[in-house]
């Protein structure tokens, strides 16, 4: 028979851990932030053409505040860093950490660790979304973005709105209902979606690339977008990590500890579902992103909420860095859609997580 879990019980087990542990989280997350760093500088020379490692360095540092420095490089060597490498790094460090955080997130809210920020159809509804803005028969945009881009965000927005009211029972938000309208909405739309490429004619290499995921034509026009809203979504999912430990328990005990569960449920959906739209929506459709890292971060340093969504920040950052520069360079000249390359790295993790669930059952 399993033990009563009390009000004193859970302040215990929730209560900050042993200095010890602390530290190390700490430490793993300054590791991570020096790797975050050393990996941008690697994606930006090892990219083709090279680069030397001394010249990026060089000019990214000539850009600091404060900071006055000889130019020993071309114009064209700095106009390739700045303009053309350093927005695709910045942006893809920016969807990685959406996906990841939103996985956490949504693995939380479910107590599944195989959930991910797909799971209620903001895929679906982006992937409707953009292949639609590519249909359009006349160019449109804003904020010198084209149209895929704005659909694909209010497809994703507006799908999971769906979901939501379809799930929605009075003031609850069952789970378990929400997953299942999610499932058939999504399927719904993924139909919808195929008939609308069938007859895309000769758009649909740009619908399909899109659905491949990938950072191919990136400016710093969507990173100044996309930034404030991931940046925000992720410190405010952040500061409910206390509230996703307590909710781990039961969604009963975690009220009678104080969370007014609906409304955390509510406030996280909605977040997590944002930042997943605005990754989606400049990067198409890049799985497993919000599957392994949350859970490799949770096999390495713990299940603590509190220290599992930023560090799952820093390594969803690293992690799709890593796979953008391994898209673009296995097979010089081409570019590998970046969905093929984390799909290839998260299938067998994907698998891993499986046989270690069965085993946990049986």
């Amino acid at each position: 028979m399993l033990p009563e879990i009390t009000k004193d019980s859970v302040s215990t087990e929730s209560a900050p851990p042993y200095p010890l542990q602390w530290r190390k989280r700490i430490y793993a997350m300054l590791g991570l932030v020096v790797l975050l760093i050393a990996v941008v500088i690697l994606a930006i020379s090892v990219d083709s053409p090279y680069i030397p490692f001394s010249t990026t360095f060089q000019v990214i540092f000539s850009k600091l505040p404060f900071v006055s420095t000889s130019s020993t490089w071309s114009p064209g060597v700095e106009k390739v860093i700045l303009h053309l490498r350093m927005p695709r790094i910045i942006l893809s460090g920016l969807v990685g950490a959406a996906l990841a955080v939103a996985g956490a997130t949504y693995q939380g809210l479910f107590r599944n660790p195989l959930a991910d920020p797909y799971l209620i159809g903001v895929s679906q509804g982006a992937a409707l979304g953009a292949v639609i803005g590519f249909m359009l028969p006349f160019s449109w945009g804003m904020w010198n973005l084209g149209a895929a881009p704005m659909f694909a965000f209010a497809g994703g927005l507006g799908a999971v709105s769906i979901v939501y009211s379809l799930a929605r029972v009075g003031k609850t938000l069952p789970m378990t209902t929400l997953i299942l309208a999610g499932v058939a909405l999504g399927a719904f739309l993924s139909a919808i979606t195929t008939f609308l490429m069938l007859r895309s004619g000769d758009t649909l290499h740009g619908v399909y690339s899109w659905l491949l995921g990938g950072f191919s034509c990136v400016s710093w026009t969507e990173v100044e977008i996309s930034l404030p809203f991931v940046v925000i979504g992720v410190l405010f999912i952040s500061l409910y990590g206390r509230s996703l430990n307590v909710m781990q328990l039961d969604e009963e005990q975690a009220q009678q500890l104080g969370i007014n569960v609906e409304r955390t449920k509510r406030i996280l959906l909605l977040a997590a579902t944002l930042i997943t739209a605005v990754a989606v929506s400049f990067s198409g459709i890049i799985g497993f992103v919000g599957i392994i890292i949350p859970h490799a971060v949770r096999l390495i340093w713990g299940p603590d909420y509190r220290f599992l969504l930023p560090l799952s920040t820093l390594a969803g950052s690293i992690f799709l860095i890593l796979a953008n520069l391994l898209a673009r360079t296995i097979l010089t000249p081409t570019v590998i859609p970046l969905g093929i390359i984390t799909a290839f790295l998260g299938a067998p993790f994907f698998l891993y997580l499986l046989r270690q669930r069965k085993r946990a059952i049986f």
